[in-house]
Order: structure tokens, then C-alpha cells, then sequence
């Protein structure tokens, strides 16, 4: 059985987690409600003209890419029916990206996807906690280039937040409070467009 002393210290350390991670939320809010909103315009009008959303991130923003793709092809809620809508996921083929890094390189491989799979109309989401992540920043580059609209989620600051017709911003450079605070921009801007297509 653990020391009282411990489970004082480590009650102490729970708390503070989660209140920073709760301020961290609530600041994004006031910051970033507008953005939040305007992502959740290009990817709605991208769907209703039959485009789609590719996602792409590194480490954990990889699993929020997954995760986001998810909420979009499957449902976020059970009490909100409705049709799949097309995200795809660009870090789930480890063939593909372990033979594309270890022919040509790791920063190429997002924007490879990009070339192989977005048209005109799509949107491109590029998850980065530091907003400096070499490969999405290439990723965006193609994209803007061959006519899809852009999105960045990231901290307080990189070059993404300059590159992308929308980045969302959560003000910290705590990589965990950062990632915290994506997963429920991601969760509000799903339901956000799945509410505007098919609600009633």
C-alpha cells in the first residue's frame, strides 16, 4: 500500500493536471471559437460538393487523426444518427510510409498521400502540437497548391499558423494540455458539421 505521503503528492499533481488542463481548455475557447467555426465551414461545404478531409499528424496527433477520421466515417453520438462522411486518416498505411521514408525520405510522405488522393474541394487537416512538423508543413504546401482548402491544429505558435486558410490555436506549449484540447476541437467541429448536414 502506498505512503500517505505519496498519495498526497500524487493527489497534488492529478489536480494540478487537471486544472491546467481545464484552463487550457477554457482559453482556447475565448481564442479560437471563430476558427473552430470557420474549419467547420470548409469542411461542411467540402462535403456538400463531394469532396472529402484528409488528416495527417505525427505521434499522438497521429492517433487524433485516426481518432477524428473515426467520429466522421462512423458517428460521434448514438442518439445522432446519420450517413458516413469521407475523412481519411493519411497515417494509417505503414507500408506505404515506412517504404516511402526509407526510399526518399520522412518528410515526404503526407504530401505523397496529398498528390495520390486530394482533388480540388478537399480539405487537408494538419495536426501539430509545435506547428513546425516538417512533414504535414509539406503536406500543406502541396495541398494549397493543387487547390485544397487548409487546416492546422496546433499550440501557440509554428509556421503552420501563417501557411493555412484556418489554424486553430490552443495557447500553450504543454504538448499533453495541447493535445487535450485538440481532441475536443476535433469532437466540436464533427459535430458541428454532421449537425449542419443532417439535422433537422
Amino acid at each position: 500500500m502506498a505512503e500517505p505521503s505519496r498519495n498526497q503528492a500524487e493527489l497534488g499533481r492529478i489536480a494540478a493536471h487537471f486544472e491546467e488542463s481545464a484552463r487550457v481548455k477554457l482559453a482556447t475557447c475565448k481564442q479560437a471559437s471563430v476558427e473552430l467555426i470557420a474549419a467547420a465551414d470548409l469542411i461542411e461545404q467540402s462535403f456538400r460538393n463531394g469532396g472529402k478531409l484528409l488528416i495527417c499528424g505525427n505521434g499522438g496527433s497521429a492517433a487524433d487523426s485516426q481518432h477524428w477520421a473515426a467520429e466522421f466515417l462512423s458517428r460521434l453520438t448514438k442518439d445522432f444518427e446519420r450517413p458516413a462522411l469521407p475523412a481519411i486518416a493519411l497515417t494509417t498505411d505503414t507500408s506505404f510510409l515506412t517504404a516511402f521514408a526509407n526510399d526518399c525520405g520522412y518528410e515526404g510522405g503526407f504530401a505523397r498521400l496529398v498528390e495520390a488522393l486530394g482533388r480540388p474541394g478537399d480539405v487537408l487537416a494538419g495536426i501539430s502540437t509545435s506547428g513546425n512538423s516538417a512533414n504535414v508543413i509539406k503536406a500543406v504546401e502541396l495541398a494549397k497548391a493543387r487547390g485544397l482548402k487548409t487546416i492546422a491544429l496546433i499550440g501557440a505558435g509554428g509556421k503552420l499558423k501563417t501557411m493555412v486558410d484556418v489554424a486553430i490555436s490552443v495557447p500553450s506549449t504543454n504538448t499533453q494540455h495541447i493535445q487535450e484540447s485538440h481532441l475536443a476541437i476535433e469532437h466540436l467541429i464533427c459535430e458541428l458539421v454532421e449537425r449542419r448536414l443532417y439535422g433537422k
